[in-house]
């Protein structure tokens, strides 16, 4: 049964801050970190005049870079804060802890066990990423358990989406394959339980696969994500001599069945975005979806590939998030690393005092 006192926020909902890591590792952009360091500013530069930006940086070395980088971007450091962090990889959407908001309002974290995707060996730092964030926030954490074993439950950010109602969405191939198995022997089921007993999940739908290219080997945020509490965005490929073409089917058959069986009379609006032409490297696809776009306070940022569709993608999006600037971040380099903006960001909402008269309302942004 879902969580009668906790639920798991949209991410438009008011953020108090938005929480990156700054670019170190060399290898995850063979022959591009260098440019790597200019598109995390120009990222915040465009935040941080929407929100609070929070980044862990590696080093001493690294947080003199930030800076340096920061302020040749004209980046205002009165509203960044950067903190000594030992990282792995920069990928907080998945390392970091996931927010969720109790009955009274008040925000915690939960932590998910994070072993690199059951990818990569290299995670002994990143696997201390969500604590460390949960400190620094002045947050409670809890650490998920497998409902099945007690053991740490292994997750990532990445891979669920929320309409900040109880509706979740995720794909089989990140939970139920055998390939980067997180979770050994838990079922479906099982998910649903501990999404319902973490999250305050209602209702999830499950979709098939992600997109070619995407080394977690399912992240939703790379497909279809929420833009508001009835709405979802697909990314769908139409041409049927790409890959991405038949789990983009697949995809849009399962949410039209969604569609028709939302209980209450809820509807669900089902709309799609196109894919940018395919982004290579080397001989390698890469993860390039309009769909892992991020939402902060007035500003939705949106990664670009420098394609035609990157006009067409926006508009839809700006149609979608009329209350809010919608941005194209450039991505290409940023891509050549297996993941985009929303991948690299996570939000941490705004805390909800009850007001003297019962409703809820947001504080403003804490410098």
């Amino acid at each position: 049964m879902p969580s009668p006192t906790i639920s798991f926020p949209a991410e438009w909902s008011f953020h108090r801050a938005t929480w990156l890591a700054w670019p170190h590792h060399e290898p995850d952009w063979p022959g591009k970190f260098e440019t790597i360091r200019w598109v995390y500013a120009e990222i915040v530069r465009v935040l941080h005049t929407h929100e609070t930006v929070e980044i862990l940086c590696h080093d001493e070395h690294a947080r003199a870079e930030a800076e340096h980088v920061m302020r040749a971007h004209g980046v205002d450091l009165t509203r960044v804060r950067l903190h000594l962090a030992p990282t792995d990889r920069v990928w907080t959407r998945d390392s970091g802890p996931t927010a969720v908001r109790h009955a009274s309002g008040r925000v915690s974290w939960v932590g998910w066990h994070f072993n690199a995707w059951a990818k990569y060996d290299n995670y002994t730092r990143d696997a201390h990423v969500a604590d460390r964030i949960a400190e620094l926030s002045g947050l409670e954490i809890e650490h998920a358990l497998r409902p099945d074993t007690g053991a740490p439950l292994v997750l990532e950010g990445g891979g669920i989406e929320t309409n900040g109602a109880g509706t979740l969405l995720v794909t089989e191939e990140w939970l139920l394959s055998p390939v980067q198995e997180r979770n050994p022997g838990l079922d479906r089921e099982g998910y649903e339980r501990a999404f319902a007993r973490y999250l305050g999940i209602e209702r999830i739908i499950w979709l098939g696969s992600s997109c070619v290219g995407d080394d977690t080997h399912g992240h939703v945020d790379d497909i279809a994500r929420f833009t508001d509490e009835h709405t979802v965005v697909l990314a769908y490929e139409a041409d049927p001599s790409d890959a991405n073409h038949e789990r983009s089917v697949d995809n849009l058959r399962r949410l039209e069945s969604a569609a028709r069986e939302m209980p209450g009379g809820r509807g669900l609006r089902v709309t799609t975005l196109p894919f940018p032409r395919a982004v290579t490297m080397d001989g390698q696809r890469l993860p390039a979806s309009y769909a892992n776009f991020y939402v902060a306070n007035g500003v939705v940022i949106v990664p670009t590939f420098n394609d035609p569709n990157d006009r067409v993608a926006l508009d839809a999006l700006a149609r979608l998030f009329p209350t809010r600037n919608v941005i194209g971040i450039h991505a290409v380099d940023l891509a050549w690393g297996l993941g985009t903006l929303h991948c690299l960001t996570q939000q941490e909402p705004a805390s909800r005092p009850i007001s003297p008269q019962g409703r809820a309302h947001a504080p403003p942004p804490r410098r």
